[in-house]
């Protein structure tokens, strides 16, 4: 009964769906000029040839599939790829990643309506869905066309497990519409296992995959200039009461190193007032008003950055890390040669931090307390500095080959879909 209870709840619910998502859009959460995207109505026409679909919730997923989307139009010059997500900062960041032959829509609202118009007008060849997010409406119809589908990244946290095992029958039939689930790790697959999923194909994280993040040349020439060679290290994709944590040890260590500037890089940019408020007591400037770092404390809170900021910082602490967040990829650091410091709450990167561990790429901090020490070990010795980020970028370049993997695994899919509708 979980499937008819569901698909009733959000057909009645549809009167609704408008109304939010106008309030959404009041508060900033929705494109008001793409609503109708929302409502399974596309803003763009279908493509001709074969079209993939790939969808996302947000920002990580959508940047974790970069690298397979490049590969799929650089195999396949008949094919066009759709990517959705649903939040607007990650359709902002797409319009300027996305290549040739590939663009974006928002995945429209979970109604089996909204559903059966999105599909009929798309009509893909090919689904592939980023992690896990489970929406019963849209994969039934998937299901039901009979779509080749593949899960990439497939993770599933244990709060969503345990829910799960108490509908045994649905979750399994709504897995039902993946060919096959290509879990983050070992772990990972024997949950989706326990599920019931058809067939689970190797392990792996997409986000390894990926080129490093891309920077303006130009601002990164100017922005080291503006630095003049001071002593730097930066807090990347930190959250609420890491900046905190970040301004304590920038206190504790600006006793050895007056000098010292300190980048804070909030998760979500539209929290730059509010780091910077933390900060003023220190000194502080703000790369959104176009300041220059020329204090103690820079908060870049900016969209798109993070590849500029890496190859700034010689020594990156990743956020989410010292807060029970479950931390944020690494990968990103690694690959541009930045000293990795990890805080306890790696639990979202287990597999990778204990790989860089074990390579010795990363210090790990049992909490907030070491990372002052940590940091002036690391600006104290340049060459343990670079040993450290020659390792870590050695785990970086060994997971690139996960691309080949997961195309062995799609491309039978693609293959047996039906030549251009």
């Amino acid at each position: 009964m979980f499937y008819p209870i569901y698909r009733l709840v959000t057909g009645v619910a549809g009167p609704f769906i408008p109304l939010l998502l106008r309030r959404r859009t009041a508060a900033g959460k929705e494109d008001e000029s793409r609503r109708p995207e929302r409502l399974g109505r596309p803003s763009k026409p279908r493509p001709e040839g074969r079209l993939v679909w790939i969808h996302g919730a947000s920002v990580g997923e959508a940047l974790s599939v970069q690298a397979l989307i490049g590969r799929l139009l650089d195999d396949n010059p008949d094919l066009s790829v759709l990517l959705t997500t649903g939040t607007l900062t990650s359709a902002r960041l797409m319009e300027g990643r996305l290549p040739d032959r590939a663009f974006h829509q928002f995945v429209p609202v979970d109604r089996r309506d909204y559903a059966r118009t999105f599909l009929d007008h798309w009509r893909p060849d090919l689904v592939i869905w980023v992690e896990s997010e489970i929406w019963p409406n849209l994969l039934t119809e998937i299901r039901d066309r009979a779509i080749p589908a593949a899960m990439v990244n497939a993770r599933m946290s244990a709060s969503s497990l345990a829910r799960w095992r108490r509908f045994p029958g649905p979750i399994r039939a709504l897995l039902s519409a993946f060919d096959v689930i290509l879990p983050w790790g070992p772990a990972e697959g024997e949950k989706f296992r326990a599920l019931g999923a058809r067939r689970i194909g190797p392990a792996g994280n997409l986000k390894f995959t990926s080129a490093p993040p891309d920077a303006d040349e130009a601002e990164v020439a100017a922005l080291r200039d503006a630095i003049d060679g001071r002593p730097v290290w930066l807090a990347a994709s930190t959250h609420p009461g890491e900046e905190e944590m970040a301004l304590e040890a920038h206190r504790a260590l600006s006793e050895r190193w007056p000098d010292l500037l300190t980048i804070l890089m909030p998760r979500h940019p539209g929290r730059g007032g509010d780091v910077a408020v933390l900060a003023s007591e220190i000194g502080v400037t703000l790369r959104s008003r176009g300041e220059a770092p020329d204090g103690p404390i820079h908060v870049a809170d900016t969209l798109g950055e993070m590849g500029l900021f890496l190859r700034l910082a010689p020594i990156t602490l990743i956020g989410g890390s010292l807060v029970p967040h479950g931390g944020h990829n690494p990968i990103e650091a690694a690959q541009l040669g930045s000293a990795l410091v990890l805080g306890p709450h790696m639990t979202n990167f287990s597999e990778i931090t204990a790989e860089l561990a074990e390579a010795g790429g990363a210090i790990l901090l049992d909490g907030s307390a070491g990372l002052a020490e940590a940091v002036d070990g690391l600006l104290r010795r340049p060459e343990d500095r670079a040993s450290m980020a020659a390792a870590a970028r050695a785990v970086a370049d060994r997971r690139r080959g996960l691309l080949d993997e997961v195309m062995a695994e799609i491309a039978p899919l693609l293959n047996r879909a039906e030549a251009p509708r």
